[in-house]
């Protein structure tokens, strides 16, 4: 098995597996990714926040690359060595990417109900700059219904492109995509037709902004006011394996659980997800895991969360 070292730090890895991967092997200080998506064929590649630098190309080749590489596809070579938040030359470029992604992004993160499981607001505090240079006047676009569960507000897509290769993917025809080039291009239906299959609401969990979200939700709560409960049914489209976000004993949404890196382990379908938004239409097996380091573990109880407080420890 190949060698890759990362920060330092040397694993071996399975033939063909991308830098991006190898971190998340190591579990320290893996590059962010905002396009990525291990769940996704295809993705990654788009959105270069995951950039690193490549010091040490090979055992047979010791020359590095002469420039930054998106680590989400980029395959490891037996001897590579590889510097992320070691090199102030990935920490500098990383920062510009973050900015170029903001140039557009609104500001509109008080009324988004993205706010509190947005990636963009964790990319921007990780890796950002407190200010920006850009004077211009932002893309705006009206937000539209292109669903009768889901809505578009072109205005916060990063143009990931997630949500359409999870629709090519799932679905039998995909019905929206990528129209026009450059700063014209966003995310629209082909002639006002609307997105409407069995599993059309994934696009919403695989969003990492707030581009997209649920219209049976929107406005209702901040995520971190509810509690998120691990639930299951039996479902004859999908695993019926989801999350379920309570407030008091009403199921404000419903959504496929998610990893440590904001991935949907089982897509799910629309019927779970949007019409079976009862307690008594699923069962509840208990709290969801919470990381410690997400807003949404504000007012929740210790062990709801991965990680004990040290004070509770200390009490114990």
């Amino acid at each position: 098995m190949p060698k890759v070292t990362i920060d330092n730090i040397t694993i071996d890895v399975p033939p063909g597996t991308t830098i991006l991967n190898a971190a998340r092997m190591i579990g320290e200080n893996v590059p962010p990714a905002m396009c990525y998506y291990s769940k996704l064929k295809g993705s990654g590649g788009k959105c270069r926040v995951c950039l690193v630098k490549v010091t040490k190309t090979s055992e047979q080749n010791p020359r590095g690359m002469p420039k930054l590489v998106a680590s989400c596809v980029t395959q490891i070579a037996d001897g590579m060595v590889v510097e992320n938040i070691t090199s102030p030359e990935v920490v500098e470029a990383r920062k510009g990417v973050v900015e170029l992604l903001l140039i557009n992004h609104p500001l509109d993160c008080p009324v988004c109900d993205q706010a509190g499981e947005c990636h963009l607001q964790d990319l921007s505090y990780e890796h950002g700059a407190a200010t920006t240079r850009y004077d211009f006047g932002r893309r705006t676009f009206n937000k539209i219904d292109i669903g009768p569960y889901i809505q578009l507000h072109m205005t916060r897509c990063i143009l990931c492109y997630r949500c359409v290769y999870t629709a090519d993917q799932l679905t039998d025809g995909r019905v929206h995509g990528i129209i026009n080039r450059g700063d014209a291009a966003e995310i629209s239906t082909y002639i006002e037709n609307i997105i409407d299959n069995d599993f059309s609401g994934n696009v919403i969990d695989v969003c990492p902004v707030g581009a997209l979200t649920d219209r049976t939700f929107r406005f209702k709560s901040r995520v971190w006011f509810t509690k998120p409960m691990n639930a299951h049914r039996n479902c004859d489209k999908c695993s019926g394996k989801v999350t379920l976000w309570f407030q008091g004993e009403e199921v404000l949404r419903v959504t496929g659980r998610k990893d440590q890196y904001g991935e949907v382990e089982e897509f799910i379908c629309n019927t779970c997800r949007f019409e079976t938004k009862k307690k008594s239409d699923w069962v509840v097996e208990g709290h969801r895991r919470i990381d410690t380091h997400s807003v949404i573990a504000q007012n929740h109880l210790p062990y709801e969360l991965d990680v004990v407080h040290p004070q509770i420890e200390q009490a114990q």
